[in-house]
């Protein structure tokens, strides 16, 4: 028996077996390696991959893309939302569930997101079996770091109706590393490490060099807007003639400086500096674009660029690697060390600025390598006798909420002092399974209090 790693993204889908001791991608009946995350509907079939892609225009209103930005969520969820209005096929509520309203003209149904998610699945399944075997049906998916719970359990539920026995759920850019032969810690020493996912939600265009120089756009998101030029289906078609390099790159300028912009941003929240970063591995398609890599390279001109790997299939191949792992195949070609837990969420401490006002520091960046260890200082006046360390969870960009607050230490009976501060050292700790021990020291008289909060089942 094989495993099989299956990547669904927001604009394509793609399988890896993991066969002989290595990972490689399946291409479809088509022959292609990548297959469009696209279900079309008509009176007497359900069509997916490249022809429901194909006959969006003459069936737009019957058409499914990008069922993963709705999978698992409610109609109150602000994504949600914004999907709903975007996408072409309706979008309602009925039952208190999220439907797509599919009208063929003989009649009208209402399909379950996950039921589209069902039919990708079985896709990829297809593919995998064309090389394995039907018996083969292990299989590792990748999920998104901004996956809540009821995403991640929707994305499990619609691969196990497919017919797949889901051995793990991992995040996509953990599944980068491990196609890579990344592991949580290097030989020499430890390594800072960026993973660049840029898929088709993030820049909706992929280019194909036709002679040197020379490009064709092979697909579009039609609801980018690049340059000020709205990508619409008439102009998508006309740049699909051959046209420099130079004018692709002066088009989606504008879209490769927020990319670079995001990283940065995200060096700063994380308290990287560029210097710090020793690899950077690239996946998603529109990280193959020649510009966007040279702008990488200039924010980054000493550390090593990871893109042997085709960008698209990096994900998948990796999903694929865990699943050889959990299956125990012999003859193994990665060391068991290379199984990457990362924590899910920003965890921050709340502190008080010099103003007075409430400030927070994060102290695990979402997609932390697991298992690690932070150490914090917090000050509090010496003319009191407790202190108290409280920790809060967030989706990013720092922000918190009083509701997202999940645990406090409390130390007492702390000996007051007239002048001066205590110096409280808190020491956190987060295990591979994402449960945090947290203990806080008083450095003066050693008094300490520690807690675990273990992950909900």
């Amino acid at each position: 028996m094989a495993a099989i790693g299956v990547h669904l993204g927001c604009t394509s889908a793609c399988v890896a077996v993991y066969k002989d001791g290595r990972a490689d991608v399946v291409a479809n009946d088509a022959g292609d390696r990548v297959t469009p995350a696209v279900v079309a509907y008509s009176e007497n079939e359900e069509v997916v991959g490249l022809a429901a892609k194909q006959s969006r225009i003459r069936n737009i209103s019957n058409t499914v893309m990008k069922v993963k930005q709705i999978l698992g969520r409610s109609s109150d969820d602000p994504q949600a939302q914004k999907y709903i209005t975007e996408s072409k096929c309706l979008v309602i509520e009925k039952n208190g569930k999220l439907r797509y309203k599919i009208d063929t003209g003989e009649e009208t149904k209402f399909v379950n997101p996950e039921d589209v998610a069902r039919l990708i699945f079985s896709k990829m399944k297809e593919t995998a079996h064309s090389v394995l075997g039907s018996d083969a049906n292990d299989v590792v998916i990748t999920v998104p770091f901004d996956f809540g719970e009821k995403q991640k359990n929707a994305l499990g539920e619609a691969a196990r109706a497919a017919g797949f026995n889901v051995l793990r759920l991992i995040h996509e850019p953990s599944a980068a590393l491990l196609a890579y032969g990344i592991g949580q810690e290097s030989p020499a020493g430890k390594s800072n490490i960026l993973v660049f996912k840029l898929g088709g939600t993030s820049l909706s265009i992929s280019v194909m060099e036709v002679n040197s120089g020379i490009y064709r756009v092979i697909s579009t998101n039609t609801d980018d807007n690049i340059g000020g030029t709205q990508f619409t289906e008439t102009l998508a078609q006309h740049l699909a003639s051959e046209f420099q390099r130079a004018r692709f790159e002066l088009l989606c300028s504008p879209l490769f400086n927020k990319c670079i912009e995001a990283i940065r941003a995200l060096l700063q929240q994380s308290g990287f500096a560029a210097d710090d970063i020793n690899k950077v591995v690239l996946c998603g398609g529109s990280s193959r674009i020649p510009r966007l890599q040279q702008l990488i390279k200039d924010l980054f001109p000493a550390v090593e660029l990871l893109n042997s790997i085709p960008p698209d299939e990096v994900i998948p191949i990796g999903a694929a690697i865990e699943a050889g792992i959990l299956t125990g195949k012999e003859n193994l070609l990665v060391e068991d060390s290379l199984k990457i837990e990362c924590s899910a969420k920003d965890i921050l401490v709340k502190g008080v600025d010099e103003s007075g006002a409430n400030s927070f520091t994060v102290l695990f960046p979402s997609g932390t390598p697991l298992p690690a260890r932070r150490q914090h200082t917090l000050q509090a006046p010496g003319s009191i006798s407790s202190v108290c360390l409280e920790l809060y969870e967030s989706e990013g960009k720092n922000s918190a909420k009083e509701e997202n607050k999940f645990a406090q230490v409390i130390l007492q009976d702390l000996n007051k002092k007239e002048n001066g501060l205590h110096d409280i050292l808190a020491v956190l700790t987060m295990k591979r399974d994402g449960s945090l021990h947290v203990t806080c020291t008083d450095q003066e008289t050693g008094k300490c209090e520690a807690i675990t909060i273990e992950v909900a089942s």
